[in-house]
């Protein structure tokens, strides 16, 4: 098969444009078809890339070739040859040739962002798919922008570098390449002046990567803490051989971060990471302490890459292969996202990053978090995931109210199966058996050269529950996946020696509460969200109102939650509040928090059981 040429330029960093080449030496002769995916796997809505394309022209043979727009991300070049007759004249016009822009203004992991300190895309964003050829394989030239400021600016991708003439050197400009498109899009590219260090984790290379400023980044301590991750995951997945499953079709795994004021995220890719995250979570040079936020960033990096096996290779059926132009549904992201939000912190707990009590202190943190929305009791994860489309990628001011988060009770899910099977086997079987056996029949020869592409189904992944473990799980599987009621956690942690005690809120002693979430604005403090049941939901607060203040006193930023602690639930106050500019005063009886919260704490004794569990 020919290969489809593609080539990627900073065209004015300034502008934030990249310049994208697209060379198709056999294109079809009826009129080769473009199209930009509309969606990036790993972050489930509709991004509609296409309309960052600002510029697009095509042509043959140094002849124009005119475009026709068929839809809103697809493009078709005109015939090169009125009939299949003419076939010799279109070759010896040469090859299309489509020539294009896209302006690059999106610092997230999603999609693409150039500016003059750095460049960053993920694939889909930026390459058009030649239709028809998807399965051709491709080269792509990384070209450094133009001028001095930008002599010392370096690459960092997973993708493999091309041999022979022309191909790149490890972390430099030249020509990449891939087996096809659905590989090309699955590498992300970094490119400019970064911090770097590698680490081997089971032999394999791994190499993390810091853009931003970042004084005294211990980077040391990263690796030494990553290369724990990841060697247990490996560990997990292959206990025999501790082989990483990226070695087939690559030589290393790239964590890329790029460091803001007070970013967050991550997105999976087959051998690498984006990432964001916030300068202060990141350990000092010279300071041993861990920090709550170091703590995140590592809970992050595990969570992504626990993906590498996980949704990158195991993958529910309906996104094999990915159908990048619409929508894509399943009702399976709680395990795909949902046990990898589970085993993100759990690993931390069995390497020792965190302690025993810590990691209870994260399960206690997450469990209350889910209990305080009350969406959880109008829809289950299964349903959360089939919407993600629509409802928990976009969220609004009701979704407390009306979604359940498919990672956090997804993760809560996992723990309750995790738990069950080990104290119903007596730690014979586990989670890890099943994460295991899903890899071995789904995921592990996904990518094999000849091998067949196949996700697995709802139907196979409750059947396997049963098959691995030896127990009737159906029944408890569908009704914590398919049901809306509580997940009844505390006599599961009481055979792991944790109690779990409930709290009643709102006792004299403590605050009061409305009810509401508020954000500040420019010294204003702006509700953002109602939550079913509370005081002001019951006065008529609503989603956009700026409160004023409260009971005579002014609300300033930041002083809400201190001023209701002066009160009691049952005390009645005014609140002073604008709505669409005019001025409201609404009777409000101060409430108890209306969410179910528990305290919970390590307690002596099933030392075996939770050494099994935790690996400590």
């Amino acid at each position: 098969m020919t290969p489809i040429r593609y080539a990627i330029a900073p065209l004015q960093p300034e502008a934030h444009l990249f310049a994208v080449t697209v060379t198709v030496d056999a294109p079809d002769p009826a009129g080769q078809v473009f199209t930009l995916p509309a969606w990036i796997p790993g972050s489930y809505m509709i991004r509609d890339f296409a309309r960052n394309i600002v510029r697009i022209r095509a042509d043959a043979g140094g002849a124009a070739v005119p475009l026709t727009k068929l839809d809103k991300q697809t493009w078709q070049a005109a015939p090169l040859a009125a009939d299949a007759a003419d076939a010799a004249d279109a070759a010896d016009a040469g090859p299309l040739v489509l020539q294009y822009e896209v302006y690059a203004w999106d610092l997230s992991v999603r999609s693409a962002h150039l500016d003059t300190t750095h460049g960053f895309f993920n694939g889909s964003s930026v390459f058009l798919r030649v239709v028809g050829q998807d399965d051709h394989p491709c080269t792509v030239d990384l070209h450094a922008p133009t001028g001095e400021a930008y002599a010392d600016w370096r690459v960092a991708t997973a993708l493999p570098e091309a041999r022979g003439p022309g191909g790149a050197r490890r972390y430099g400009f030249g020509r990449y390449q891939a087996a096809n498109y659905d590989e090309l899009i699955d590498h992300p590219v970094e490119m400019g002046t970064f911090a770097m260090a590698s680490f081997r984790a089971c032999g394999a290379q791994h190499d993390v990567v810091f853009t931003g400023k970042v004084p005294n980044l211990d980077l040391q301590r990263v690796c030494r803490d990553l290369k724990q991750i990841c060697e247990a995951q490996i560990r997990l997945f292959e206990p025999r051989s501790a082989r990483a499953p990226f070695l087939d079709s690559n030589r290393r795994y790239v964590f890329m971060t790029m460091v803001t004021t007070d970013g967050y995220g991550g997105l999976e890719h087959r051998a690498s990471t984006a990432l964001m995250c916030a300068r202060g979570d990141l350990p000092v040079r010279g300071n041993a302490e861990t920090s709550e936020g170091y703590r995140t960033f590592l809970g992050l990096c595990s969570h992504e890459y626990f993906h590498t096996w996980n949704v990158k290779r195991i993958k529910p059926a309906a996104f094999v292969p990915y159908q990048l132009a619409q929508e894509t549904y399943t009702p399976l992201l709680w395990l795909f996202e949902g046990f990898t939000s589970y085993y993100d912190d759990l690993i931390l707990a069995r390497t020792g990053l965190v302690s025993t009590a810590q990691y209870i202190e994260m399960l206690a943190k997450t469990w209350n978090g889910v209990l305080r929305g009350n969406g959880r009791t109008k829809q289950s994860v299964a349903d959360s995931a089939f919407d993600a489309w629509t409802k928990y990628y976009r969220q609004d001011e009701n979704a407390p109210n009306a979604i359940v988060s498919y990672y956090t009770k997804g993760s809560l899910v996992g723990l309750a199966l995790d738990l069950t099977i080990r104290e119903k086997t007596g730690g014979r079987k586990s989670l890890d058996d099943i994460m295991r056996a899903l890899w071995q029949r789904y995921g592990r020869d996904f990518y094999a050269p000849g091998a067949t592409q196949r996700g697995v189904t709802e139907a196979e992944v409750h059947a396997l529950f049963d098959q691995v473990t030896g127990l009737r799980l159906g029944p408890l599987l569908r009704a914590l996946t398919e049901g809306t009621g509580e997940i009844n956690l505390p006599p599961l942690f009481r055979a792991f020696g944790i109690k779990a005690e409930r709290v009643e809120p709102g006792k004299p002693s403590a605050g009061a509460a409305l009810g509401i979430k508020t954000r500040n604005e420019e010294g204003w403090v702006r509700v953002s969200q109602v939550l079913d049941g509370g005081a002001g939901q019951a006065a008529g607060v609503s989603a956009g109102d700026l409160l004023v203040a409260l009971d005579g006193l002014r609300l300033a930023p930041g002083q809400l939650d201190k001023q209701l602690a002066r009160y009691r639930p049952g005390d009645a106050v005014q609140l002073h509040l604008f709505r669409r500019d005019e001025l409201q005063v609404l009777p409000v009886t101060l409430a108890r928090e209306p969410a179910m919260q528990y305290k919970v704490n390590v307690e002596p004794g099933k030392h075996a059981a939770r050494t099994r569990w935790l690996g400590q």
